[in-house]
């Protein structure tokens, strides 16, 4: 079994562009997440999947300046994107798919680890595994882990905004067909957000390098919460914004065409 991490990144975002292309301690956000994905034991490769846009040229060469391979798709069909990412890079029956976003730049490498061991012991009791489903993990250490075939159905059949933007939507709105796992963390801290998506998520995350990233370059989950823990205002920082926001919108989006395809 072949185990691909398959990075999403582009630089188009409504509420923080270019924002891949951030620098903490000159360094891009994607540079960061790369190299802690490097530090993942259990997985054989790492495909960052952007778009064929020009601006997307960018990621491209922080890809080939860091070593890992890359794949360039649709912008707005992510799911298709991932899916060829895969089947260019000859995965099939057999092998599983790590989907990470480019927005959790201090995701812990151990946490991505704990996800897919957790798939590999029980990938003939489930398609898809998560840390998400439900969260307990803070929002930017968020993992999934499923099979090429599960990946496939879903290219295969999703047919709402939501289902291609939003890569693994089909599959877990589809528990009638897909097999779900979760991995729980033992104390919950989805209340934390630890992922970049606006402004103020980088002026949080930035203060979390400050106090951290001299004394330990890939420093963990529990180093963060010891930190947020001893600087506890920090956390309001970013406290308003909504998890999966951008999920959501594509939710509102998915029932204002059906409500337009009635009419029609």
């Amino acid at each position: 079994m072949v185990i691909a991490i398959i990075v999403q990144a582009r630089m188009a975002s409504t509420r923080l562009p270019g924002k891949v292309l951030k620098k903490i301690f000159g360094k891009t956000l994607l540079e960061h997440l790369i190299s802690r994905l490097k530090k993942v034991k259990s997985a054989d490769k790492i495909i960052v999947a952007t778009t064929t846009k020009q601006r997307d040229g960018k990621i491209v060469k922080v890809a080939k300046k860091l070593g890992v391979d890359f794949f360039r798709g649709s912008e707005e069909d992510v799911l298709d994107r991932t899916y060829q990412a895969a089947k260019i890079r000859r995965l099939a029956d057999g092998d599983a798919i790590v989907r990470v976003t480019s927005d959790c730049p201090i995701i812990d490498p151990a946490i991505v680890d704990k996800v897919i061991n957790f798939y590999k012991r029980n990938k003939n009791k489930f398609d898809y595994v998560s840390n998400t489903y439900p969260p307990t993990f803070p929002d930017g250490m968020d993992t999934e882990v499923f099979s090429f075939k599960a990946l496939e159905r879903a290219w295969k059949n999703a047919s709402l905004l939501s289902e291609r933007e939003h890569v693994t939507a089909y599959i877990y709105k589809h528990t009638e067909i897909f097999r779900i796992g979760n991995v729980r963390s033992t104390k919950d801290n989805s209340h934390l957000r630890l992922t970049v998506d606006e402004p103020n998520d980088l002026i949080l995350v930035r203060k979390i390098f400050g106090a951290l990233y001299k004394k330990n370059k890939y420093f963990t989950l529990r180093d963060i919460l010891s930190f947020l823990k001893r600087n506890p205002k920090s956390i309001s920082i970013n406290q308003h914004i909504k998890r999966n926001e951008g999920y959501l919108t594509s939710l509102k989006e998915d029932a204002k065409f059906l409500k337009e395809a009635q009419v029609k």
